[in-house]
């Protein structure tokens, strides 16, 4: 019951924000700034305070790390060889379907889930295994992304990678905040009390924007590869990810973080990616929504399985 009254609430905030959009209350012209604030602001506000205000050295476990990034490289390569088979009008959709399968949305809903799950330590944990699993999202996605695009222009631009992954205001701030916890400079108080309070905005307004950008018009048309992408997101990866993590012997209270980023439905982004490499948008819509409504149920659960074992 404890899970359920700590995760409900997360996806019930969702849901209001796909309700107000739909009464008008959060209008369309709206998510485009609001979720610039939101990404480039207000989360890195709050990562780069939680982990330059932590003990870097006690909070960050290489083999939870390790085994994470194991995890989606694995679903990355066994999905990369099933779009194979997928029928399709034009390459690029393949390389949608294996994004939205292992392309996690980090930023807005695990980060989320740490800290109304697991507090203010699980948040820090989280933010450290963010920047290197985005970094690693951003350039298989990008890279998938270009080797099944038909356009010569995209294809093989390796450029694109290096904007891309050096551009992320979640990596470069998780990256500020690990430096200044390990050389120990100090935040004036000031300073320390405007990034609290911009932080603030991150989280509830981030699962706002999430809510108000979900759309269910796409999926019935595609409804088996939707599932299949979501079913690999929600179930597959993390599932990898649970089992190397206690084939390591790890407890919950370590890899928690880790299992719980790979547990997060398919990245908003990969809209945006979808469409700026030549991919399938619509396809990502309907992965996005659908797995994130689904993850309510999944997430409850891994989280109820970690418990109890």
């Amino acid at each position: 019951m404890t899970i359920l009254s700590t995760i409900l609430p997360i996806f019930f905030v969702i849901l209001l924000g796909w309700a107000f959009h739909r009464m008008g209350f959060i209008p369309q012209a709206f998510l485009g700034p609001g979720n610039r604030l939101v990404f480039y602001l207000a989360i890195p506000a709050m990562i780069f305070r939680s982990i330059a205000k932590a003990t870097i050295t006690t909070q960050f476990d290489i083999r939870v790390v390790l085994v994470t990034l194991m995890a989606v490289l694995i679903v990355f390569g066994l999905t990369w060889f099933a779009a194979g088979f997928i029928r399709a009008a034009r390459t690029g959709q393949r390389g949608t379907f294996v994004q939205s399968a292992f392309h996690g949305n980090i930023g807005y809903i695990a980060l989320a889930i740490a800290f109304y799950a697991l507090g203010d330590e699980g948040l820090v944990r989280a933010s450290i295994i963010a920047g290197f699993v985005m970094i690693l999202q951003n350039l298989l996605a990008i890279s998938i992304l270009q080797y099944y695009s038909d356009n010569a222009a995209i294809k093989g631009k390796s450029s694109l990678v290096l904007v891309k992954i050096l551009g992320n205001p979640v990596i470069l701030s998780s990256i500020a905040g690990i430096l200044a916890s390990l050389l120990g400079i100090p935040i004036p108080k000031v300073i320390d009390q405007t990034l609290e309070i911009i932080g603030g905005l991150a989280l509830p307004m981030a699962l706002l924007i999430i809510g108000a950008s979900l759309t269910f018009d796409l999926v019935w048309s595609r409804i088996a590869s939707v599932m299949s992408a979501s079913i690999i997101k929600l179930i597959v990866l993390p599932g990898l990810g649970f089992l190397g993590f206690r084939f390591l012997g790890l407890s919950a209270q370590d890899y928690l973080p880790g299992l719980i980023l790979l547990a997060t439905p398919t990245a908003t982004i990969a809209v945006v990616m979808a469409h700026e490499i030549d991919g399938d948008m619509d396809f990502a819509v309907a992965t996005v929504s659908v797995s994130t409504l689904l993850s309510a149920i999944t997430v409850s659960a891994w989280l109820k399985l970690s418990a109890m074992l």
